[in-house]
């Protein structure tokens, strides 16, 4: 009985018949030669040489879809990266001169420096009016002119500070919104990883099994060969 890869005679006990090879073995040594059929044989050290050529291709196969997967989340996290970097510029459009004015009028309107300083307004002209200009005040008591100056002020303030935060109220919506898509997108990430991290670990369970199925097979045909040598010198 010869071997159909090399063509040389087989020893007994170390002919291995082509059916009975594990599948991804048979199916390397068919690159190789493909007109090998299953009921062919090859020798033992041949079938060794295509199953260490077999567990090397597994681990570069291996090494090459981590780093596909780790390609993979990347290009995903920098696609979707832009959602985030360009919040402030559209938030924050470019204000005229009015939208500009209501913003500092708010502002001024809603702080303490107002609150104090129309306080001492109101003190001062109501010093003024009674004890300075007593014989002749220009606004005497009930302070009638005082009291137009405030509806005046109220009047004018209250659409300015509206305008405001109408404005503030847009640029809240349109910040929310960006809030969800980053949300989402957070979320979709999350789920990738996880997808990926699942189907990593289903793939490299099933690449141990095999290689093990392969060690086994070694273990199996050094068994045979020492019992071959155990009965012969016996």
């Amino acid at each position: 009985m010869k071997s159909h890869i090399s063509q040389k005679p087989l020893k007994k006990g170390e002919e291995i018949l082509a059916a009975e090879i594990r599948a991804g073995i048979y199916m390397l040594i068919k690159e190789y030669h493909p007109d090998l059929n299953p009921e062919h044989h090859i020798s033992l050290d041949e079938l060794n040489l295509y199953r260490r050529l077999y567990l090397t291709r597994l681990v570069e196969q291996e090494k090459g879809e981590l780093a596909k997967i780790d390609e993979d989340v990347m290009i995903a996290i920098r696609d979707n990266s832009i959602l985030s970097e360009k919040i402030q510029d559209e938030t924050e459009p470019e204000l005229t001169f009015g939208e500009k004015m209501a913003d500092h009028i708010a502002t001024f309107g809603g702080s303490w420096t107002f609150i104090l300083a129309f306080f001492v307004f109101l003190v001062c002209w109501i010093l003024v009016n009674i004890y300075v200009l007593s014989t002749k005040p220009f606004d005497p008591y009930p302070f009638i002119l005082l009291n137009l100056i405030l509806s005046c002020l109220a009047a004018i303030q209250a659409p300015i500070i509206m305008m405001s935060q109408n404005r503030q109220e847009a640029k809240d919506r349109l910040r929310s919104e960006h809030d969800y898509k980053i949300d989402l997108k957070a979320e979709l990430e999350i789920k990738i990883l996880s997808e990926k991290i699942d189907h990593l670990l289903v793939h490299q369970n099933r690449k141990l099994l095999e290689i093990q199925e392969v060690q086994i097979d070694y273990l199996e045909d050094l068994l045979k060969q020492i019992k071959n040598s155990t009965s012969k010198s016996s």
